[in-house]
């Protein structure tokens, strides 16, 4: 797990070492255990390197084999590279190191494109090939690991993060106007290629983009999984598919224990955290570490789920750690993590995540968590209304949306609203794609393919990496997706959601943690905000800079500021945070 930059020219001239550099010094929180930065005529590689797989210097990044002609930079881990190691050193290639970097890199010379198919993992990684002068940039199949690019006349450049790219200089930082129509529409998801600014785009996920030497580009999407049913299944009962969802995710947690140092566990008492470490402890993992926070409670909310990750910890004998937030040390935090994000992130446990990674740091480098669960397997609240929907792009709005087109014009100041309706458009144009069976599986598909790569994912990558913590995602392989993409959404959404795997998980956890009403990551002080709270966001939002800008309509913001906890959005969150962590996020930038 790393950070990468670089910058390739695609007229001949000579790449920017000096922005290159300042690119990667910028990525050092992703990478504190070393750093390198190689240049050649047209390109600069950067790399900031988080030890975890071959703790020698021979893995050090950029790499680059001179036979082969190839030189990479690589974020992410290959899970199964013990084995394609094998397959290649069996077709004759050489190893000087013992990490998945240089995996990648003779299996590109090896299988080319078709070398992603074969990788079990979560990637990002950029290569020049020295005799074609062609690049290839690839990214995961669901964006786990970010790449954003910013493209200026011949002058092509990418990095690990946002920021990092603003290091470089030179970069358009003007607001794209259908990007902020996203994040105040589709929940602050601005889906890939944009991002909240015109000149800089991200890599889409499952995506190889492949560049000529002349600029010319063409792009593949390499993996979409089938979300119809097949024949062959349909006799399948509950049990089977339970039986057969409890394989597969034993199968992503063993994949997700490779690794030269310790793993351990973010543990927060839900369902899917808990069977992580219940299967850990199934497959006779010893001293596994576990980790769970909790915050102050705010309005009669309370801020933690001690009672159940204590359970699960007890039951399992982990190591565990619970760390306590009170209000003041999150209010002295909250702008460290808000310049930590990428991009604007809007839900509250951003905070937690960034804390929890704070302390999990000084302890261990590498941690499994339960993100994607809900999104794959059928977990929130809007799937069993969309049950019998006739109109699947309206019933997905009313439930997901948090304003719609016509109440953003009261809201955002005309020179910034969008002259389309663009969040509803993008969302219509995917849900209603082919190989989906019924509007369940339409929303399954956005959710895991769109809203999970631009929210969950990208939280807890900003999050940990910002204190040089890997966190592997098991219910994010991709074998398990395509498994739980054919299973029938009856029985996921059985017993409120994730009925399925809920029929896995009593096979190894306690019933009390599965029965028990769904939790989120709760920072209520967020959600219902006062004191302190109120005078930070009223300050960013009416300070100079936010008033030069003029996002929101005046009368809007004053609405928000004389009753914050009377302003919340269809998913439960504050309209109040919402508009003001992304003035908070572009002040901290100084965009």
């Amino acid at each position: 797990m790393c950070g990468i930059a670089g910058e390739i020219r695609l007229d001949g001239g000579f790449a920017d070492v000096a922005a290159v550099s300042r690119m990667t010094d910028a990525l050092a929180p992703r990478g504190p255990d070393g750093a390198g930065v190689v240049s050649r005529g047209n390109y600069a590689f950067g790399h900031r390197r988080l030890k975890i797989i071959d703790l020698s210097e021979k893995a050090a990044q950029p790499m680059t084999d001179p036979d082969l002609g190839i030189t990479l930079v690589f974020n992410g881990c290959i899970y199964n590279y013990p084995e394609l190691r094998k397959q290649l050193e069996d077709e004759g290639y050489r190893f000087f190191s013992d990490g998945d970097t240089e995996v990648i890199l003779k299996a590109w010379h090896k299988w080319g494109e078709a070398c992603v198919d074969r990788f079990h993992g979560m990637f990002a990684f950029v290569l020049i090939e020295r005799d074609s002068g062609r690049v290839a940039m690839v990214r995961d199949r669901f964006g786990i690991k970010p790449l954003y690019l910013s493209r200026k006349g011949q002058r092509l450049r990418f990095a690990s993060s946002l920021p990092a790219l603003l290091k470089g200089g030179d970069v358009d930082t003007g607001i794209d106007r259908d990007a902020l129509h996203n994040y105040m529409s589709f929940h602050a998801v601005v889906p890939a290629p944009r991002t909240i600014l015109n000149g800089v785009r991200k890599l889409p996920a499952a995506t190889i983009r492949i560049i000529e030497p002349d600029g010319s580009e063409r792009e593949n999407i390499y993996w979409q999984p089938s979300y119809e049913r097949r024949a062959e299944d349909k006799d399948l009962t509950r049990e089977d598919w339970r039986d057969r969802v409890l394989e597969a995710l034993r199968t992503a947690v063993r994949r997700r224990m490779v690794a030269d140092v310790p793993v351990g566990v973010l543990l927060s008492g839900g369902v899917d955290s808990s069977v992580i470490v219940g299967l850990l402890h199934e497959q006779g993992q010893k001293d596994l570490m576990t980790f769970s926070i909790g915050f102050e409670e705010a309005n009669g909310e309370k801020g933690d789920e001690f009672v159940y990750s204590d359970l699960i910890a007890e039951r399992f004998g982990t190591d565990h750690h619970k760390i306590f937030v009170p209000g003041t040390d999150m209010m002295h935090h909250l702008p460290e993590a808000i310049s930590a994000m990428s991009e604007p992130m809007v839900s509250y446990d951003n905070i937690g995540f960034y804390l929890l990674s704070r302390e999990v740091s000084k302890h261990i480098k590498v941690v499994q968590s339960g993100q994607g669960a809900d999104e794959v397997f059928g977990g929130y609240h809007w799937y069993p209304p969309l049950a019998n929907s006739n109109d699947v792009v309206s019933d997905y709005a009313r439930v997901f949306f948090d304003r719609d087109h016509e109440k953003m014009g009261t809201h955002l100041a005309p020179k910034w609203l969008s002259g389309r309706d663009a969040s509803r458009e993008f969302v219509a144009n995917h849900l209603l794609m082919p190989d989906a069976a019924t509007p369940v599986d339409r929303a399954l598909r956005l959710d895991s393919q769109i809203m999970l790569v631009d929210d969950p994912v990208k939280r807890v990558d900003n999050m940990t990496m910002a204190w040089g913590l890997e966190a592997r995602v098991p219910f994010l392989d991709h074998e398990l997706v395509e498994l739980a993409a054919t299973i029938p959404p009856e029985f996921k959404l059985n017993e409120g959601g994730k009925g399925v795997l809920k029929d896995a998980a009593r096979l190894v956890v306690p019933s009390e943690v599965i029965d028990r009403k769904k939790g989120y990551f709760p920072v209520p002080q967020l959600k219902y905000i006062q004191g302190e709270f109120l005078g930070m966001v009223r300050d960013a939002l009416t300070s100079q800079k936010a008033k030069e800008r003029g996002l929101y309509r005046m009368e809007y913001l004053d609405a928000l500021f004389s009753d914050p906890a009377g302003h919340i959005t269809p998913l439960r969150g504050s309209e109040l945070w919402q508009v003001a962590l992304l003035e908070m996020w572009l002040q901290s930038h100084d965009i």
